[in-house]
């Protein structure tokens, strides 16, 4: 059974940083998209950040040059670095993983005060 245990969450002022993780166990095949996704109180998910297989990012507008996402082949583990964080990055992020089938985790909380 593929696990994905997330990590990082946190309460943070505006401004701060936080560094999300996402490690998936060992018994998956093989990884091509890694990503985070958002939902906030009374919305719907949103994508903020996903890295191909090759290492190719894309990013929300909102958190383009903001937050910086990478991968760890080996490890099996995708990162999320927020900085300049704005209490409009509130929410749940989760982590989704593209193999023989979308995987999701089970997310962390995401606050920013302002």
């Amino acid at each position: 059974q593929v696990q994905l245990v997330e990590s990082g969450g946190g309460l943070v002022q505006a401004g701060g940083s936080l560094r999300l993780s996402c490690a998936v166990s060992k018994n998956i095949i093989s990884i091509n998209v890694m990503g985070w996704y958002r939902q906030a109180p009374g919305k719907q998910r949103e994508s903020v950040a996903t890295i191909t297989s090759g290492d190719s990012p894309m990013y929300a507008a909102s958190v383009k040059g903001r937050f910086t996402i990478s991968r760890d082949n080996a490890k099996n583990t995708v990162y999320l670095q927020m900085a300049n964080l704005k209490p409009e990055d509130t929410g749940v992020y989760y982590c989704l993983i593209l193999s023989d089938r979308a995987y999701w985790g089970q997310g962390t909380q995401v606050t920013v005060s302002s």
